[in-house]
C-alpha cells in the first residue's frame, strides 16, 4: 500500500510550509511555448486532494521529456517555492517545484491512489482553473513565500525571497536569492544621444536564470562588489521583456539596476542555490546547426594559436584574439576563436579541458566555427563528469585517433589547420580563386629575400604601420597622425618555399618570420645597422630548414594583373609524430584498409 501526505496540497496552498511531502502525480501539460523554453504544469495529489497550480522548474524538464516522472508517479517534494499569480482577478498560489524525487515510478503504481476532489482548500467547490503561466503574471503580485513564514527586511536574518522564474514587470515587490555565474568587463558606448557605460551579469537560482544590467552610476557602484560564484540577496531592479537578440538565456525578461537597487551578499548560502549549468551539444552535432545558433560544448584544446593584434576595419579598435582547437568524444573537432580578455588569458599549452556556455555559431568557407561573446563563460578544467570522462577518453585514446574538422580557414588570420596538401595539389585545387583559403603543408624555405624585409614601423603597440623618415631625426605614422623620434623594427619577409612537388612564394610578417628566422625584428635591425654581414648570415641559416606551415592563399590584383598572394599564418617546427600520422592515413586511404 502506497501512502502520501493526506493534507499537504491544503496546507500548502494556505501559506503552511509541509516538509518533503508525499504527492501522486496524475499528468501533465506543456505550457504554450515562450522564448523561456518549454514549461510543464502538473497535475498532483496528496490522496485528498488534487491541484493544478504546481509548475516545475525549468531544470527538471528532463524529467518528463525522458519519461521519468510519468503518471501515477509517487515523488517526494523535497523543495518548492510558493508564488502568488492573478487568476481571473483573484489572487492564486503556485507552487514551484525546485527538487523532487521519485519514490515508485507511475508504471509500478498504475492507478490512482484514494479519491481526490479538485475542490478549493478554503472550501469552494468549483473546478480548479488553469493556471495562468508563473512567468507571465498580468498584475501586480504580493511577494512570493519561498518557504519561509516571516516577512523581514533585505537586512533581516530571515529573507523570504521570490524564484526567479515569477519575476516579471507586473511584480515590483521582490527580494532575489541568485548567483552571479558569469560577469561580463565593463563596456562603454558613444552615440548621438551621450557616452556611458555598462557590464550586465547572469544569475540564477533554483527556478531559473535572468541577465541583469546595470548602466552608468550603478555599473561604478556595483561592478567591483559583484563577484562571480557569490550568491546576493537583489531587490528593486526593473524588469523588462528580453532583447532576445542580446539575450539567449532562458527567460521572457531582463533586469536592470536603479537608483534604488540594494545589493547584499548572502554569507550562509549553502549548496541550495545552483552553480552553472551547462546543456552540452556534442561538437559533431554543431555541423548541423545553424548559423548565429547559441550552444554550450564541451571539448579538449588540442592546438591553439598565439595572441593576434587586429584593427576593426569599422571602427578602428584594437581587438585581440585567439583560435582553439577543440575536440571531442565524437572525434570531431571545431574552431573556437576567442576575444578581447578570454584570448588574452587563455592558456591552452597543457591541452585543458574547457567548457564553453554560449558560444555563437559562425560559418565559413562552407564550414562551422564557434566565437565567444561577451556573455560567454568559460572553465578550464571544471570538476564534473562529463570533463573527467573526456580528459580519461583523451589521454587512452583521443590524442592519437583520427578526426573530423568541420571548421575551414577563417579569413581574420587564423582558426582551422585546413586540409594537408602538397603545393601541386594546392595548385591543382586551384585554392584561393574564389576566396581566402587556408591549408596545410610541410615545406623547406628554399629562399628568403632580403631586400626590404625590415621595415621602421610605428612605435606604438596597437600600430604597425610603416614610418615615414622626415630627414629630421623624426618618423611620421600617416595612421595615427603623429611624429615620433623613435620607431620598431618590423619584418615583412617574402619566402620561397619548397615541398617535393612544387614551390610556393609566400609573404611572413613579423611573428611568423621571426620563428623562421630564429631572432627578433629589434635584434635583426640591430645586426643590419652594426653588421651588415651577420645580418645576411641569419637569413642563410634559415634556408633548408623545414616547417609545418598553415598558408593563406587569395587571389589578388597587382598592376591591373591578378596574381595568387601567399601569407603564412603560421609556422611550426616540425612536428614529426604528427607529420607521421598525416602520412599514415594517406597510406590508409590510398591502400584501402583500415590497419596498417
Amino acid at each position: 500500500m502506497h501512502s502520501l501526505t493526506e493534507g499537504a496540497l491544503d496546507k500548502i496552498m494556505n501559506g503552511i510550509d509541509v516538509d518533503k511531502p508525499i504527492l501522486q502525480i496524475l499528468g501533465h501539460k506543456k505550457l504554450a511555448s515562450s522564448s523561456s523554453g518549454e514549461r510543464f504544469r502538473l497535475l498532483v495529489s496528496d490522496g485528498k486532494r488534487v491541484n493544478s497550480f504546481t509548475m516545475l522548474a525549468t531544470q527538471l524538464n528532463p524529467m518528463i521529456t525522458d519519461n521519468i516522472l510519468t503518471e501515477f508517479s509517487i515523488c517526494q517534494i523535497n523543495r518548492y517555492a510558493i508564488s502568488m499569480v492573478n487568476n481571473a482577478g483573484k489572487q492564486k498560489r503556485v507552487m514551484v517545484i525546485l527538487s523532487i524525487d521519485v519514490k515508485v515510478p507511475g508504471d509500478q503504481v498504475g492507478h490512482k491512489i484514494g479519491n481526490p476532489t479538485s475542490g478549493e482548500p478554503d472550501g469552494d467547490s468549483r473546478p480548479a482553473q488553469p493556471a495562468q503561466p508563473v512567468q507571465e503574471p498580468p498584475r501586480e503580485q504580493s511577494n512570493a513565500s519561498y518557504n519561509h513564514n516571516a516577512q523581514k527586511s533585505l537586512n533581516g536574518s530571515d529573507i523570504s525571497t521570490t524564484p526567479i522564474v515569477t519575476l516579471s514587470p507586473y511584480h515590483n515587490r521582490w527580494v532575489i536569492k541568485a548567483r552571479v555565474v558569469s560577469k561580463s568587463d565593463i563596456r562603454t558606448w558613444s552615440n548621438s544621444r551621450g557616452e556611458g557605460k555598462l557590464f550586465s551579469m547572469d544569475l540564477v537560482d533554483e527556478s531559473g536564470e535572468i541577465r541583469c544590467t546595470a548602466f552608468r552610476d550603478q555599473c561604478d557602484k556595483f561592478f567591483n562588489m559583484l563577484e562571480v560564484g557569490k550568491v546576493y540577496y537583489i531587490s528593486r531592479g526593473a524588469l523588462k521583456t528580453a532583447n532576445k537578440q542580446f539575450n539567449n538565456l532562458k527567460n521572457d525578461y531582463e533586469m536592470t539596476l536603479t537608483g534604488d537597487s540594494e545589493i547584499i551578499q548572502c554569507h550562509d548560502c549553502g549548496d541550495d542555490i545552483p552553480t552553472l549549468q551547462f546543456d552540452f551539444v556534442p561538437i559533431s552535432a554543431i555541423e548541423t546547426k545553424e548559423k548565429n545558433e547559441i550552444v554550450d560544448v564541451l571539448g579538449i584544446v588540442k592546438s591553439c594559436t598565439d595572441l593576434q593584434v587586429l584593427t576593426s576595419r569599422t571602427t578602428g579598435r584594437e581587438l585581440k584574439k585567439k583560435d582553439v582547437e577543440l575536440l571531442d568524444e565524437s572525434n570531431t573537432m571545431v574552431t573556437l576563436t576567442l576575444w578581447g580578455t578570454q584570448a588574452e588569458q587563455f592558456d591552452g599549452s597543457s591541452n585543458p579541458v574547457l567548457a564553453v556556455k554560449s558560444a555563437r555559431i559562425g560559418e565559413f568557407n562552407g564550414g562551422k566555427n564557434l566565437s565567444t561573446l561577451s556573455a560567454t563563460v568559460m572553465q578550464i578544467d571544471p570538476d564534473i563528469p562529463a570533463a573527467h570522462r573526456l580528459r580519461g577518453w583523451f589521454n587512452t585514446v583521443g590524442h592519437n585517433g583520427q578526426t573530423k574538422t568541420i571548421s575551414r580557414g577563417l579569413g581574420g588570420g587564423g582558426g582551422a589547420s585546413g586540409p594537408w596538401l602538397t603545393f601541386k595539389e594546392a595548385r591543382d585545387m586551384e585554392l584561393g580563386f574564389n576566396g581566402p583559403e587556408i591549408y596545410t603543408v610541410k615545406a623547406t624555405v628554399n629562399m628568403i629575400r632580403t631586400e626590404n624585409s625590415l621595415y621602421k614601423a610605428c612605435p606604438t603597440d596597437a600600430c604597425k604601420k610603416k614610418l615615414i623618415d622626415q630627414a629630421n631625426d623624426m618618423y611620421r605614422c600617416e595612421k595615427c597622425d603623429r611624429e615620433y623620434p623613435n620607431y620598431k623594427y618590423r619584418l615583412l619577409a617574402s619566402l620561397s618555399l619548397a615541398d617535393w612537388t612544387d614551390n610556393q612564394w609566400i609573404s611572413a610578417f613579423s611573428e611568423e618570420a621571426e620563428k623562421i628566422l630564429g631572432i627578433t625584428a629589434q635584434e635583426l635591425g640591430e645586426l643590419k645597422e652594426n653588421d651588415n654581414d651577420a645580418f645576411l648570415e641569419k637569413f642563410g641559416d634559415a634556408t633548408f630548414k623545414s616547417f609545418i606551415f598553415k598558408i593563406r592563399v587569395k587571389l589578388e590584383m597587382f598592376n591591373d594583373e591578378s596574381r595568387l598572394k601567399g601569407t603564412c599564418l603560421n609556422a611550426s617546427p616540425m612536428d614529426y609524430k604528427l607529420y607521421n600520422k598525416h602520412l599514415i592515413t594517406q597510406i590508409k586511404e590510398l591502400a584501402g584498409i583500415s590497419k596498417v
